[in-house]
C-alpha cells in the first residue's frame, strides 16, 4: 500500500510564459521508453514479482522503496508540464464562456492532444504523442538480471534528461530536470552497488555513466550542496529497514558517504495552477465550482477556506 503526501517532491516555479512546444518535448520523461513511468512501473512489477523476498530483504526493500520514490517524480513531471501548458493571459481573461477558435493559437504547435485530449494536462505518451506501452517493463524475476537491467535503465533515462535539459529552456522544466538528474543518478548507482555486493562485479567503475557533469549544471549544484546525490530515502514510517545493508560506501563520484534517511523527501507545495477556460478545465465556470465546493465544505463542518496547502 502508498501514503500518498500532498507535496511535490522538488519546488517548481509558478508558471510563466506558456510553452506548449517545450511541454511536448518533456513528455519524453513521462511516458518514454526511459520515462518516469517506465522506471516507475519496473520497479513497482519487479517488487510485486519478487520471489523470496525475506532471505533476500535488503534487495527487495531498494527495489520497493525506488519505486515509491519513481511514482513521485511521475507526479512532479506532470506538474511541469501542465505548468507549461498554462496561459497566465489569454485565457484567465476570457470569462465564462469559451469563444469561437480559442485554440487557434496553438495549432502546430506541440502535441495537439494536449488540448483536445487533455485539458492542457499532462497524458501518459511520449514526445511523438505515442501512449505509455506495457512492453517497457522488464521484470524477468531473475535478480541479477533484473538489476543490470535497471542500472542501464537509469542510464538511459539520465541520458534523456539532459537531453530535455538542453532542448527546454522553460523554468519548469529546467527546475525538473536538474532534479531529476540528481535523483536519477542515486538510483543509477544504487543498483550499481546492489550488484556489485551480489556478483562483485564493479558497475561503478563505468561512472560517470553518461558523462554528465551535474556539478557544473546550475539546477543540480543546489541539490548536490544538499546532498540529495547521496542520500536513499525510506518511504515508510516502519518497514524497508534494510536499505542501508546495500546503500553503503562512499558515492563513486564524489567519495560522500552514503545515508539513508528515514521518510520521504520534505518537498514542496504544488502551485494551484489557474482555470483554462479555453479547455474547460475545470470547467467553464470555474467560479461556480469554487462556490458549491465551499458550500460542501460548510455542510460537511469543514472550514469554509480549503485545507490543503498549496504554494
Amino acid at each position: 500500500m502508498i501514503t500518498r503526501i500532498d507535496r511535490l517532491g522538488v519546488e517548481l516555479p509558478p508558471p510563466s510564459d506558456h510553452d506548449p512546444a517545450g511541454a511536448a518535448v518533456v513528455q519524453e520523461l513521462m511516458g518514454g521508453k526511459f520515462g518516469e513511468m517506465s522506471t516507475f512501473m519496473n520497479y513497482t512489477f519487479q517488487s510485486f514479482n519478487f520471489r523470496g523476498r525475506q532471505a533476500a530483504r535488503p534487495y527487495y526493500d531498494l527495489v520497493a522503496n525506488i519505486a515509491a520514490e519513481e511514482f513521485g517524480h511521475i507526479e512532479l513531471v506532470a506538474a511541469a508540464i501542465n505548468t507549461m501548458l498554462t496561459d497566465t493571459g489569454k485565457s484567465n481573461g476570457r470569462g465564462a464562456k469559451a469563444p469561437k477558435a480559442a485554440l487557434s493559437e496553438y495549432k502546430g504547435i506541440g502535441n495537439p492532444q494536449h488540448f483536445v485530449a487533455g485539458g492542457k494536462g499532462a497524458l501518459p505518451q511520449d514526445s511523438n504523442g505515442r501512449p505509455w506501452s506495457g512492453d517497457y517493463v522488464f521484470s524477468s524475476g531473475d535478480l541479477v538480471e533484473d538489476l543490470a537491467h535497471n542500472f542501464f535503465l537509469e542510464t538511459g533515462a539520465r541520458n534523456g534528461k539532459l537531453k530535455v535539459y538542453e532542448m527546454v529552456e522553460h523554468p519548469a522544466a529546467r527546475a525538473l530536470t536538474g532534479y531529476l538528474l540528481v535523483r536519477g543518478g542515486v538510483h543509477q548507482v544504487a543498483y550499481a552497488r546492489a550488484l556489485e555486493h551480489l556478483t562483485g562485479a564493479d558497475l561503478t567503475k563505468l561512472f560517470p555513466a553518461p558523462r554528465i557533469p551535474t556539478d557544473k549544471i546550475p539546477e543540480c549544484k543546489p541539490h548536490i550542496k544538499a546532498g540529495l546525490h547521496r542520500t536513499l530515502y525510506r518511504f515508510s514510517a516502519d518497514d524497508y529497514q534494510e536499505l542501508s545493508a546495500v546503500w553503503n560506501g562512499k558515492h563513486p563520484e564524489t567519495g560522500d558517504e552514503l545515508i539513508v534517511e528515514d521518510g520521504p523527501p520534505e518537498g514542496a507545495p504544488a502551485h494551484d495552477l489557474p482555470p483554462q477556460t479555453d479547455v474547460f478545465a475545470p470547467d467553464y465556470a470555474p467560479e461556480d465550482i469554487a462556490e458549491i465546493a465551499q458550500k460542501l465544505r460548510v455542510a460537511a463542518g469543514l472550514p469554509k477556506k480549503p485545507t490543503g496547502a498549496v504554494a
